[in-house]
């Protein structure tokens, strides 16, 4: 039977959407493959790592008729990436083999039953549905990302807490020593506060899928969570993950309200001068000493071979001489993740934590703890 027949770059474009979160080498080693389910001139592509499952459906030709296996997902995209964009291709079933021919290539492939294929058992009670623009999770993912923790013991902290109460969606991440909120109006009342973790992977998989195409044909991709399960269902997929367990910090305490000291300035300068420094700073220590003063902000930074950095910033300033020190990493992130042009620091001494923001705008709030230098 022929399973599909249709142009490389179809067939690719397909199997690359689902295939982010297999695994090459699994304890169980049919995850590695991609369930592939036939209905008629339907196909249905699954995939799974028993945390995640993520399915779409696209009509890509070949013979009418049911019919069902799993083959190596990985194998098959590296195939597919050998052959042209327009190259016809097929996919062909043969006992317990499957063949996929391209020109002149041809490649037989080991498969697996389909009935043996894991599938996550979704959960029966989930919440209301919400649909918001992919672009404005993509955007609000990518401005918290990078503070949540990695393979942290305090498992809650690897991952995004998810507020949508209202007409508002919050994200935060934190690792402990960084803490990142976002959040954005939407176009639709989502009723009583839902609260969930989204686990790191979830996330990081997300932010590959979503489209970036924003204004008014932005495309929308909608969200339903249960107790242990969240749902997102956008072009043409459904992808639904297990949630982290656990209690998230009060990011609200978190986050200082009334630090008497504040400058504004340009962040690409600021983030050209950290990246200068950090040049001086050493692999395991990574510390940048922060010196504001009216009128200059000095940077600074040495390395156990008593080298040194120092780089000044013409700054409009008229508060309290401070002096603080910095992991530059965690400051280089948050500098590197924002668009806009000008960046806010509030501070209150060089023993408190510093607060980053966007003037004019309450929707992001970044807050770096200090470092002994």
């Amino acid at each position: 039977m022929i399973v599909l027949k249709a142009t490389q770059d179809k067939v690719l474009a397909v199997l690359q959407s689902v295939s982010g979160i297999v695994e090459r080498r699994h304890t169980l080693p049919i995850l590695a493959n991609v369930l592939v389910k036939k209905t008629g001139n339907a196909l249905q592509f699954t995939t799974s790592d028993l945390e995640i499952q993520i399915r779409t459906t696209a009509e890509l030709g070949g013979d009418t008729g049911d019919f069902s296996t799993t083959i190596g997902a990985r194998k098959l995209i590296d195939i597919l990436k050998t052959m042209p964009g327009d190259q016809t291709v097929s996919l062909e079933s043969q006992q317990s083999k499957m063949i996929l021919k391209g020109g002149k290539s041809r490649f037989t492939m080991q498969s697996l039953p389909a009935e043996d294929f894991p599938l996550v058992q979704e959960a029966a009670n989930f919440g209301p549905a919400f649909s918001v623009p992919q672009k404005v999770l993509k955007d609000l993912m990518g401005q918290v990302s990078f503070a949540m923790a990695v393979q942290d013991i305090r498992y809650y902290l690897n991952g995004i807490l998810f507020v949508a109460e209202g007409n508002t969606l919050s994200l935060v991440a934190t690792d402990g020593h960084r803490l990142a909120f976002a959040s954005s109006e939407l176009d639709v009342d989502v009723g009583d506060k839902q609260e969930v973790i989204l686990p790191r992977k979830t996330v990081l998989e997300l932010q590959r899928l979503l489209s970036d195409v924003g204004g008014e044909n932005s495309p929308r991709i909608e969200m339903q969570f249960a107790n242990n399960q969240a749902k997102f269902t956008f072009a043409g997929m459904e992808f639904v993950t297990k949630l982290v367990e656990g209690k998230f910090p009060d990011y609200n305490r978190v986050i200082p309200r009334n630090h008497g000291n504040s400058v504004t300035l340009g962040r690409a300068p600021l983030l050209a001068s950290l990246q200068r420094t950090a040049i001086m700073t050493s692999d395991k220590f990574k510390g940048v000493r922060l010196t504001i003063e009216p009128g200059t902000l000095r940077v600074a930074s040495n390395n156990a071979d008593q080298e040194e950095a120092v780089d000044e910033l013409d700054i409009d300033y008229g508060g309290d001489a401070i002096d603080i020190g910095f992991n530059v990493t965690y400051l280089l992130d948050v500098l590197a993740n924002m668009s806009q042009d000008m960046v806010k620091i509030e501070l209150a001494d060089g023993n408190s934590s510093a607060l980053v923001s966007i003037p004019g705008n309450d929707n992001f709030k970044y807050v770096v703890m200090p470092m002994r230098i």
